[in-house]
């Protein structure tokens, strides 16, 4: 069976790329300028992915709005500094997106990372116009799992139809795809077991990008 797409949405951190040293770097720059306990890095890659307001509640166990507001000032200021250099590209993202675009498949992103931040990232990688549309986290009053980011995504491409694909590595993610009413391929390239996706419904698993054009092709 081919899988016919006409467009593939990817998310961004731990699918395209592994920013979790950078993240990490910051979360405890912001938790130690606010007097709280620094967290372990195995925490922290298990919040990449959620909104840095959800992340300070999740770290720190403080659902407070002013404590959040500044987590997430301090959090920006020493990304500034160091998230782009401290984010590694997949090395099969470059092919990967090369074979799509030959076969006439839009490529896209939408993430709760800001876009800025990726466009930053992507073009240090040479590959900033290789997508056709980038959705960050300051384009969307509501991040994932809220699809307001992927249908913004979605509609943008001018692709109304279920022929798009949303490729994520968590249930984050998977939720989203759903809540939106698109397909979903999990890539088991972050820390989301293959076990956690089964509330979910996903048309199938990955281990890596390099393994997209096989799976499309349906092999």
């Amino acid at each position: 069976m081919n899988r016919r797409y006409h467009t593939i949405i990817f998310d961004f951190d731990y699918t395209l790329a592994d920013s979790s040293r950078g993240v990490a770097e910051c979360i405890n720059f912001a938790l130690k300028n606010l007097d709280l306990l620094e967290a372990s890095y195995k925490d922290i890659c298990r919040t990449i992915g959620l909104s840095l307001t959800d992340t300070f509640a999740e770290l720190a166990g403080i659902e407070n709005f002013v404590r959040s507001k500044e987590f997430t000032r301090l959090f920006t200021k020493r990304a500034d500094e160091v998230m782009t250099a401290g984010t590694v590209m997949y090395k099969t993202v470059p092919p990967v997106i090369d074979k799509l675009k030959k076969r006439g498949i839009k490529p896209g992103i939408v993430s709760t990372k800001f876009r800025y931040r990726i466009q930053e990232i992507l073009k240090r990688e040479n590959m900033l116009e290789n997508f056709d549309v980038i959705i960050g986290g300051e384009d969307v009053l509501r991040h994932k799992p809220d699809p307001e980011g992927l249908l913004k995504a979605w509609e943008r491409m001018n692709n109304k139809s279920l022929q798009t694909l949303y490729i994520g590595d968590s249930i984050i993610d998977a939720e989203t795809a759903q809540r939106a009413g698109l397909p979903f391929l999990a890539v088991l390239t972050g820390v989301t077991n293959r076990e956690a996706f089964r509330s979910y419904k996903v048309e199938g698993f990955i281990g890596d990008l390099s393994c997209l054009e096989e799976w499309l092709s349906g092999n």
